[in-house]
């Protein structure tokens, strides 16, 4: 039983399943604050503004004689954060799964035997026709089903 559970959570797809779950809720609160209360203070007083999202704004003319901005500050904020957030996950979910995965492929590799593999389709049906077939009356097996 115990078996059986560890195989499903090994799973790569319930792994994959689990990080972006983690990645959605319970790290995006720690990582925006870091990312809020030390990153983007340090990058922003290196362009003199408030925050990234006033830093790197550039103004471009438009057709009808106003000017729209681009804001690049927004977008350099944006990778950092994203980077910020797909190493928390490495390092503290990833790596450690990936550990612990190899070292219970070693361990099996090692000494635990094999699981006999499982008989196919054809195997079946051949057991399943011979013991129909001792199972019969004699002189019966070579009689075409009554219908």
């Amino acid at each position: 039983m115990l078996k059986g559970f560890r195989d499903f959570i090994m799973r790569g797809n319930v792994i994959d399943l689990a990080v972006a779950v983690v990645i959605g809720a319970a790290f995006t609160a720690v990582v925006t604050a870091i990312v809020t209360g030390i990153i983007n203070p340090l990058i922003s007083a290196i362009f003199n503004a408030k925050s990234l999202d006033h830093a790197l704004v550039v103004g471009i003319p438009t057709v009808s004689g106003g000017t729209s901005n681009l804001m690049f500050g927004t977008v350099i904020g944006a990778i950092i954060s994203f980077l910020a957030v797909a190493a928390v996950v490495y390092f503290v979910m990833v790596m450690p799964m990936n550990h612990v995965k190899a070292r219970l492929d070693a361990r099996k590799q090692a000494g635990a035997p094999d699981e006999p593999p499982a008989p196919t389709d054809i195997e079946l049906l051949a057991e399943i026709r011979d013991l129909l077939k001792a199972q019969a009356p004699t002189g019966a097996q070579n009689q075409p089903p009554q219908l």
